[in-house]
């Protein structure tokens, strides 16, 4: 199995960018399609992104298409979600998220999840 550690999050203005990163460990980081969720205080979680094993295969919600950019360095078994151009409804706890089998972008095929960072985008 992995764990998964998010970093990044903090306080920003409209228009800032943001770079979160999910750190991993344990089992090869490069066995597992990652994701990123978000959740807005009083809303359900939601899809934001993902990215294939190899990198070469990404998907976006279209709240952030053309704004956010995922990417990952196996090597040091992290990954990274990219945030430009920031909204105040960008504003929600981001988690990373793992699962051994293709890219998807329901929560259910993810199997391990990170605690979440914060993420709040001031007007």
């Amino acid at each position: 199995q992995v764990q998964l550690v998010e970093s990044g999050g903090g306080l920003v203005q409209a228009g800032d960018s943001l770079r979160l990163s999910c750190a991993a460990s344990g089992r090869a980081f490069s066995d597992y399609t990652m994701g990123w969720f978000r959740q807005a205080r009083g809303k359900e979680r939601e899809f934001v992104g993902t990215i294939s094993r190899s990198g070469d295969i990404t998907r976006y919600a279209d709240s952030v298409k053309g704004r956010f950019t995922i990417s990952r360095d196996n090597a040091k078994s992290t990954g990274y979600l990219q945030m430009n151009s920031m909204k105040p409804e960008d504003t929600a706890v981001y988690y990373c998220a793992a699962d051994l089998g293709g890219v998807f972008q329901r929560m259910s095929e993810y199997d391990y999840w990170g605690q979440g960072t914060q993420v709040t985008v001031s007007s």
